[in-house]
């Protein structure tokens, strides 16, 4: 790789200072580094990262931060198809590569092209009020539909492919992807997947039952979230849609979410040699 692109976390980088060590690194080297400013951030369609001041020939986008700019980056550059490569200095930084004190050794291999890129799938939803639909987005690690309000639980019925499946009575339930199955899906009970797996999982939170359990289903199906009218009582505003914990739609009794996977995907490079059962181990402690 040759042309790099660094979008930096700027609430952590307000300065640019780490993403400026990335820049004079790989320029030393005979590379070329653009650096994202924040007053670029100014096209209405994009919400972090503008796709359009990408230079046409970046090889790979350096992601500094923690998972939810990579995450953020991810969903503004997924038409690009750009390889992303994430560089912790957030918190966990499960979804990252590398830690930021480990940055030469990471970036001289992408340099000298020791690296492998890992396909990871991502999701879309349609949300539908009134029957019609009102928002549509990319998820790469999930979708959740969760209360809102004071402390009620809210009622929703699930279908996978137009068949019922079943009934909840919970906080909230998540759609996540194999990426995000090591996310919010995993605090509420979900199981671990592996990342380069094809499912989705489902996963109700804090369910109002003894008996609800996690679901892992195919990733050739469509899942259908409605909102029970038994809801009426609790009011138009009593529930919440959030993709990926970003991009958000109030939700209401009747109100549904149509979720399946999408065609597009997010490119991840990897330079170390580590299993996914590795970087479990010491990700998760």
């Amino acid at each position: 790789m040759n042309t790099f692109y660094v979008v930096t976390n700027t609430q952590k980088d307000p300065e640019y200072k780490n993403a400026d060590v990335i820049r004079k690194y790989l320029e030393n080297k005979g590379k070329k580094c653009y650096v994202q400013k924040e007053e670029e951030n100014t096209a209405k369609t994009y919400k972090y990262t503008n796709a359009d001041k990408i230079p046409p020939d970046t090889e790979c986008v350096l992601v500094l931060g923690g998972d939810g700019t990579l995450l953020q980056a991810a969903r503004d550059l997924v038409r690009w198809k750009l390889p992303f490569f994430g560089i912790n200095f957030g918190t966990l930084g499960y979804l990252s590569e590398m830690e930021f004190s480990d940055y030469p050794q990471a970036l001289d291999k992408l340099c000298l092209g020791e690296f492998t890129v890992e396909n990871r799938m991502m999701i879309e939803g349609d949300a539908y009020k009134g029957g019609r639909k009102v928002l549509s987005d990319l998820a790469l690690n999930d979708v959740v539909i969760i209360r809102r309000g004071h402390l009620k639980i809210i009622d929703f019925d699930v279908y996978v492919d137009d068949s019922f499946l079943c009934s909840y009575r919970a906080d909230g339930i998540i759609v996540a992807t194999p990426t995000g199955s090591t996310g919010y899906s995993l605090s509420a009970g979900g199981p671990i997947v592996d990342p380069g797996a094809s499912l989705m999982i489902l996963t109700p939170v804090a369910p109002h039952t003894l008996t609800s359990r996690p679901v892992i289903l195919p990733d050739n199906v469509t899942i259908t979230i409605r909102l029970s009218g038994r809801m009426e009582r609790q009011g138009a505003d009593c529930a919440e849609a959030v993709f990926d914990g970003d991009t958000s739609l109030i939700c209401g009794a009747g109100d549904y979410i149509k979720i399946r996977r999408s065609e597009c995907s997010t490119q991840m490079v990897k330079t170390n040699r580590r299993s996914f059962v590795e970087t479990l181990r010491s990700k998760m402690n």
